[in-house]
């Protein structure tokens, strides 16, 4: 076994000492197989040393930041950017517009507590205090829930069974109860150009 010595004041030190008795110096250390070595974290495996990123999974190059999962292994990939339609969805009742973004969700019905636009059905005994949910997905498809309503959710008159999502599109009429109706009014959203084939046709 070789002698190590302090590379500052040349005084023996022993394989397992970090810094020189002597002089106070650090001591080169190689790592050895019993050495405890920390799990590298997920960012430490996302990102390489030459600054782009690689799947944490299987470690092949992820050529575009906006992927949300991992082209080779299809592994999810962590802090992925969503891409959010600008689609906004507007129902129109008689006591007012409800605004619904791509992307999130609006809760419809009489408490203040848990409804946003509440004052939109005040006077409405019939609306239930959680009636329903309108949501928006991130690609602009809407979609509406009934919340186990008292009296019904209706999507062009028919009923929306409590707990289930029916598709909403432009034009179409929905009622809360029996008596308050709103129009949906939801634009076209421009097709994902990266969806096209050659002709333009998705």
């Amino acid at each position: 076994m070789a002698i190590l010595t302090c590379p500052d004041c040349g005084v023996k030190v022993q394989p397992e000492d970090l810094i020189c008795f002597r002089c106070g110096a650090n001591l080169p250390h190689t790592p050895s197989a019993d050495d405890d070595v920390p799990t590298p974290t997920v960012s430490q495996k996302y990102f390489r040393g030459d600054g782009r990123s690689a799947c944490p999974n299987c470690g092949a190059v992820i050529q575009d930041p906006a992927d949300v999962i991992c082209t080779e292994c299809r592994y999810p990939l962590p802090g992925a950017r969503r891409h959010i339609s600008p689609v906004v969805l507007r129902i129109s009742f008689p006591t007012g517009n409800v605004d619904v973004p791509a992307g999130t969700s609006v809760l419809l019905g009489r408490d203040p507590a848990q409804s946003l636009v509440a004052a939109a059905f005040g006077q409405y005994d019939n609306v239930s205090r959680r009636h329903a949910t309108v949501m928006v997905d991130d690609e602009g498809r809407a979609t509406i829930r009934d919340e186990g309503s008292t009296n019904g959710t209706f999507v062009n008159g028919d009923r929306v069974f409590p707990g289930s999502e029916v598709r909403l599109v432009d034009g179409d009429r929905i009622r809360l109860a029996a008596d308050v109706t709103g129009e949906v009014s939801l634009p076209r959203q421009e097709p994902d150009p990266a969806t096209l084939s050659r002709n333009g046709s998705v």
